[in-house]
């Protein structure tokens, strides 16, 4: 279960880095093609900013490729394990209905979990059928 933790982490790591990376980017690639129309000779600041996004990317690349293959080799126990815990959490939340109505999950010193309603949250309409515990 931790590997799996570690797994959904470094591949939520991966899209955070790809999205930080995206706006300094598209602020260059929009920045500069009125001024590169303008003149040949990109100025100083131009060249400044083009250099420094070069090394961001060059220092950024090492990081984002182990954490492609960190991913990579993830992704067969992710697979995994949504497969054999897709239907189930399914069938959760169906229960459940609305996750909002829930306190976080409590673990007693006995190990038992407990998930409490919110004081405030809606009541729910009668269920026709019991439920066995």
């Amino acid at each position: 279960m931790t590997c799996c933790l570690k797994t959904e982490r470094a591949i939520a790591y991966i899209e955070h880095m790809k999205k930080a990376l995206i706006i300094p980017v598209t602020a260059a690639l929009l920045a500069f093609p009125a001024t590169a129309e303008e003149t040949d000779d990109p100025s100083l600041m131009e060249r400044g900013f083009e250099m420094f996004l070069e090394g961001l990317l060059q220092e950024m690349e090492p990081a984002l490729d182990d954490l492609q293959g960190l991913a990579d080799e993830m992704e067969p126990a992710l697979r995994q394990f949504s497969e054999a815990m897709g239907p189930m959490m399914r069938d959760l939340f169906d229960k459940i209905d609305d996750v909002n109505r829930y306190e976080l999950p409590e673990v007693l010193p006995n190990g038992d979990i407990i998930i409490r309603r919110k004081p405030d949250a809606e009541e729910d309409a009668p269920l026709d059928e019991q439920i066995e515990i």
